[in-house]
Formats: C-alpha cells, structure tokens, sequence
C-alpha cells in the first residue's frame, strides 16, 4: 500500500446518494477518477454488516493502490484488514487506539477477509453478504503496514492534543456550512488556518467543500479536503472528481 495522499479524500454515506446508485460502483467510479483515500463511515451500522462492507471496500480500494480507513469503529477497522481508522471527540482516544492496534499487531490477531474479487459487479450489498458464506477466509496481519490513525480537529486545542496523542493526520471541520452534519459551527477558512499554524502533523478540511471552493482550502493551508456528498451525490461522479483534481 502505498502512503497516505490526502488530497482529495472520499468519505461514504449512503444516504446522501441518489435513489438506486450503489455504493460499491460510486466508490470505483471515484477511485478510477482520481480520489487519494477513502473513508468508510456508517453511523448507525449493525457490526456484523459493517464488517462485511469494510472488506469489500477494502479489496475495492487495494485494486486501486489506494488506502482504506473506517469511521469511528476501530474493533471494524482492524478485522477488516483496513488501514487505518479515523476517530471523532467522543470515539476512543487516539492514545488509546494506538495501543490496542499495536496489541492487535504484536499478537498477530488477524480478521477473516473473504475473496470479493468480484464484488463490485454485484447488484447490491445483500447479495454481496449472502455470497461469504461460500467464502474461504483469508487472513491479513497488521504487522505488515502501519495502521493510520486520523483524528477529527475542531479548533485549535482539539489540533494540538491530537498531535500530541499520536494521530497520523487532522479532520479539520467544519470548514463550511453542510447538510451532512448539521450540528455543527462552521470553523471557516481563517479557523482552518489557525490549525495549519498550530499544528506539524497533515490536515484535511472537511464539510461543504466543493469544486468551486476545494482550492481556497488548499490555500489555508490543508493537505487536501474530505468530501462526502459533493461526490457520492453528484450527477455525474467521475466529472466531479475531474473538477476537483483539476481545478475546472
């Protein structure tokens, strides 16, 4: 795998999607148009179902070299073979989580990682998981990368205590006013810069960033910028990626 690009990181949420598009071909799309990460978030996920996801869509990523982290469920990402997980203020502390992901590699525990070669010509998540029962497990130990930690940031003190708890990079939001998680202040731009200053570690903005203003955030000083709906909503997926990437 190779290292972690965050310039323009994907962040799953079915339920921003447009009636009929499944989440598999939306996120091929996005990875065959140019996205750098991908993060795999499902608030209110059943275990079982999640862990089911997380392995498909991590096969789906590793065919495009492409790095997979899981939203908030550590015990998901690391059963999954994922490579990393991103935690909010209220998951577990990123200390805490970098323990136990070194516990997890040390003793060698590894997750049953069904073959889903084909997952992605499947015509929908329930015929995926029927499918595993078929499957001949293959296991996958964390002692062969190291495991990302990113941590959600939303002013500068949060920044500074993640950095020194270890996280690998910043979720700094929200940057702009969204749909997608309205209970939220927005930082702004001037807040985004604020942690840039702060902080050494990388930082993604997230929330309301779109094509139009993906590059005023680069300017503030992020590495790249999360988005959710403003892709997995969009028309037409591989021009919005194009119109990201290439400023158009």
């Amino acid at each position: 795998m190779k290292n972690m690009n965050l310039r323009l990181y994907l962040v799953t949420d079915e339920n921003c999607m447009p009636p009929g598009r499944d989440l598999f071909h939306a996120v091929e799309e996005a990875l065959q148009a140019g996205v750098t990460l991908v993060q795999y978030r499902e608030k209110n996920g059943l275990g079982r179902s999640m862990l089911e996801k997380a392995i498909a869509l991590r096969r789906l990523c590793h065919r495009y070299n492409v790095p997979l982290l899981v939203n908030d469920r550590l015990d998901i990402a690391l059963l999954s073979g994922a490579d990393g997980v991103h935690l909010g203020q209220d998951d577990i502390p990123v200390a805490e989580a970098r323990r136990l992901a070194d516990l997890f590699a040390v003793n060698n525990v590894a997750a049953c990682q069904p073959d889903y070669e084909t997952v992605t010509e499947r015509a929908s998540v329930h015929r995926m998981e029927a499918a595993t029962t078929s499957q001949t497990a293959k296991p996958v130990l964390q002692t062969e990368k190291h495991f990302i930690i990113g941590a959600t940031a939303h002013n500068v003190q949060e920044a500074l205590a993640a950095e020194a708890a270890g996280a690998d990079y910043l979720g700094c939001g929200a940057v702009f006013a969204t749909n997608t998680k309205k209970d939220t202040v927005p930082l702004g731009l001037e807040g985004l810069r604020a942690i840039r200053k702060a902080v050494h570690i990388p930082i993604v903005g997230i929330a309301g960033i779109t094509p139009k203003n993906y590059q005023q955030v680069l300017a503030a000083g992020a590495d790249g910028a999360a988005v959710v709906s403003g892709i997995l909503g969009a028309d037409n997926i591989t021009e919005t990626v194009a119109a990201f990437l290439t400023g158009i």
